[in-house]
């Protein structure tokens, strides 16, 4: 890569932030839209087509880049432990707590990003980045797994999240690293879980369009 390239990738880099720092901003009382994707580009002094040359699917673009923010402050809260010196447990539990506080440091946002997610057309969307979450955890936590239980680990654990983050969002920090402790149960069964269930990506999609629904509408999600 030259130089050039080089610098034209670090523009686009620090440009997508201060564009995601301005949707931050705005999403509260514009949601995840066009029209306030048009409105952060203009607050970064940016034309309408260098906004769309950084972001071409608009606000779909930009949700991502927020979820992925929080996985990065999830693992910077993390850093300073060593996964390696705790129980698998106590990893699951204290990731899923980090990447909780990460997303609930932008609550009012992240309550329209979950609404913006639950329209049926950006379902996918919000299964991909809910599995990307947790593959982030799970590969700080120290999982290798490359066969079944790669796939089967992190679809549990995108349930757990998106759950978790609706009762953060309604009833609290506490409730929700309670239902966590109860949730992360099921991950540590999960031979036994394995061999009496089967995973379904129908069961995934059905699961995450109702954790999402409950963030949006604050409504408690099963124990």
């Amino acid at each position: 890569m030259t130089a050039t390239a080089d610098t034209a990738e670090d523009w686009a880099r620090g440009a997508e932030q201060q564009l995601l720092e301005q949707a931050i901003r705005l999403a509260p009382r514009e949601g995840w839209t066009w029209r306030m994707v048009k409105r952060a580009g203009r607050a970064c002094g940016f034309s309408e087509g260098e906004t769309e040359l950084l972001v071409p699917h608009g606000a779909a673009d930009l949700a991502a880049l927020f979820s992925r923010r929080h996985d990065q402050r999830a693992l910077l809260t993390l850093e300073p432990l060593d996964p390696g010196a705790l129980k698998i447990r106590e990893r699951i539990a204290r990731a899923v707590e980090a990447r909780l506080d990460a997303a609930a440091a932008d609550e009012p946002a992240t309550r329209r990003w979950a609404g913006y997610l639950t329209l049926p057309l950006n379902l996918g969307l919000g299964g991909r980045l809910a599995w990307e979450s947790a593959d982030v955890l799970w590969r700080w936590a120290g999982d290798v797994a490359t066969d079944e239980n790669h796939y089967s680990k992190r679809a549990i654990l995108a349930g757990i999240l998106t759950s978790a983050l609706a009762i953060r969002m309604a009833e609290g920090r506490a409730e929700a690293l309670k239902y966590v402790d109860r949730r992360i149960e099921d991950v540590m069964r999960f031979e036994k879980w394995k061999a009496t269930t089967r995973l379904r990506p129908s069961d995934f999609a059905t699961g995450l369009a109702q954790a999402l629904g409950r963030m949006r509408y604050g409504s408690r999600p099963p124990a």
